[in-house]
């Protein structure tokens, strides 16, 4: 019989009562940060410091210019991240983290360690193959 692990422990924040999947939980807010696909991406990648857009499409590879405009503006709006015009010829554009977007790389450096324990196991079960095979 195989040991079943301890899970980790971590801090919990506690929240008020809502009552059930009340829309404006606030805990519903983090869940939707995590939503969407390419949010954490980006502030992982811009987790050494500032980068300009066509850096940050190059590194992701796969997102339409669109959909990085679309995402810059989310996290800008959302106060993750913090746009710098430069007065250039031509002009330049850079996207810092700010405080809360840095702290988002706690939870994701959590997930990432969650993928790394867990990652195969579940994509063999989602495909119905052996996690050993690859």
């Amino acid at each position: 019989m195989t040991a079943v692990p301890e899970p980790i422990t971590a801090e919990r924040v506690e929240f008020a009562p809502y009552g059930d999947f009340e829309s404006d939980c606030p805990a519903r807010m983090g869940v939707d940060v995590f939503g969407n696909s390419w949010l954490p991406v980006v502030v992982y990648l811009l987790r050494d410091g500032p980068m300009r857009p066509s850096d940050l499409r190059a590194a992701i590879g796969g997102i339409s210019q669109k959909m990085l405009t679309q995402t810059l503006r989310r996290m800008e709006r959302m106060t993750l991240i913090e746009r710098r015009r430069y007065a250039e010829a031509p002009p330049r554009v850079e996207y810092e983290l700010t405080d809360a977007g840095r702290d988002l790389l706690v939870p994701i450096y959590a997930l990432g360690d969650w993928v790394d324990k867990h990652g195969r196991a579940v994509g063999a079960g989602l495909t119905g193959t052996d996690p050993g095979d690859g």
